[in-house]
């Protein structure tokens, strides 16, 4: 496990009978010279103590959301900012729960939320625990915050029960971290553009034409591309978002703006056109305001410059060229319309007639369309914005890898 090795990890142990093994994954971790520092929760130190984690790991462990012993630092910023990763094992439905809802009411939780580092949860609890509803819906959540789980495991349970609900082995455990940080670096070679949110095209000084894009599933797909290792450059028309600072940042308004951008960060291996770009603009621009007087106001439109089309045919094409299409009917034969005629890999769709996906929400379906009609089509059914880019991203990495 080279890609481990070295690593500083922030273990957090939650209430559980589970909180033995943590020991183990403690040994294990400092075996291949990881350095370790630990949260261990009220619950959690109802099952192993300070002592036995201290003499295995070397380091403090920490309990206390405010330390007499650390005035000058905040620990709940201090040791994530520390880490590499943060690995909770094991995860109670409690912390679950608790994380899933933002409550931030020790130092495990506050840690978690004021993370800018990756987090791993290995679930551990009860199997009727595990199955039961709020908890998958819980799961989901934390899922939608880029978080990670890791398990469980199917097997005979502490309490005498047996199924889903015991927490994933140690050595899978590290197989997974060491797999992420494998990722991390083999794709830390590739770089990638992504566009999002509306542009504006406009028709006076004060006002243009736009739509309701709010740059959520491109500002997701960045930031997943970025959470992969990849160089990541986001140009964006006009939104309320912000991304991870590490990410660059392009503001632009029209659709020209963000051509010249894209153009001026070539090459790159993967390109993904998320941008809802306006397919017309004004011809007749003023340059002053148009006063209400002008009864008759007529605007006369002129086509926009197709991005993905210029982009998809241009000399220093990147490697992976992917589009995404919004559409309210006929949503496969448009798409794949829209494949052939723009010249680019992939084209990701959806369907924006439907109200609880697409625009103004936190969900999204997606179909996607490959120029390689030996790959089927896929589906990524309903589910959070974030998980729908964690999908994708997965893909592009497969994909690269191959190129």
């Amino acid at each position: 496990m080279n890609f481990l090795e070295k690593k500083k990890i922030l273990l957090i142990i939650s209430g559980g009978i589970a909180a033995y093994k943590a020991l183990d994954l403690i040994r294990s971790l400092i075996k291949i010279q990881c350095e370790v520092k630990t949260i261990l929760t009220k619950g959690g130190a109802e099952f192993v103590t300070p002592l036995s984690i201290t003499s295995l790991s070397k380091n403090k462990v920490y309990s206390d959301m405010y330390s007499v012993e650390n005035e000058s630092e905040m620990d709940h910023i201090s040791l994530s900012r520390w880490a590499d990763l943060i690995l909770i094992a094991p995860a109670t439905s409690n912390i679950i729960a608790k994380m899933s809802q933002g409550i931030s009411d020790d130092l495990a939780t506050t840690v978690v939320q004021a993370s800018n580092k990756s987090i791993f949860v290995c679930p551990a609890m009860n199997v009727r625990m595990w199955e039961h509803v709020s908890n998958k819906q819980n799961l989901e959540k934390i899922k939608s915050y880029n978080y990670r789980i890791i398990g469980p495991f199917n097997g005979e349970m502490a309490c005498g029960e047996y199924g889903d609900g015991r927490m994933a082995d140690i050595e899978y455990i590290l197989k997974e971290l060491d797999n992420f940080f494998k990722s991390k670096s083999s794709n830390k070679k590739y770089r990638a553009i992504v566009t999002a949110g509306p542009t504006q095209e406009f028709i006076d000084p004060v006002r243009y034409i736009s739509n309701r894009s709010s740059g959520k599933q491109g500002y997701e797909i960045a930031k997943s591309l970025f959470n992969n290792g990849f160089d990541t450059t986001l140009i964006s028309g006009p939104s309320k978002l912000t991304p991870d600072p590490n990410i660059n940042l392009l503001k632009v308004n029209t659709a020209e703006e963000m051509y010249q951008r894209t153009i001026e960060n070539l090459p790159c291996d993967v390109a993904i056109f998320c941008a809802a770009v306006a397919d017309f603009k004004v011809k007749n621009l003023s340059e002053n305001k148009i006063k209400k007087k002008n009864k008759d106001l007529k605007l006369d439109f002129e086509k926009n410059i197709d991005i993905l089309k210029l982009i998809s045919k241009n000399n220093n094409k990147p490697k992976l060229v992917i589009g995404f299409s919004a559409e309210t009917n006929n949503l496969h034969s448009n798409s794949k319309q829209k494949l052939q005629n723009k010249g680019c890999d992939w084209i990701i769709a959806n369907d924006i007639s439907k109200n609880d996906i697409g625009f103004d929400s936190d969900f999204n379906e997606v179909s996607i369309f490959y120029k390689d009609e030996k790959v089927e089509d896929e589906i990524i059914s309903k589910t959070y914005k974030s998980v729908v880019a964690d999908e994708i991203v997965k893909r592009v990495i497969n994909q690269l890898n191959m190129i």
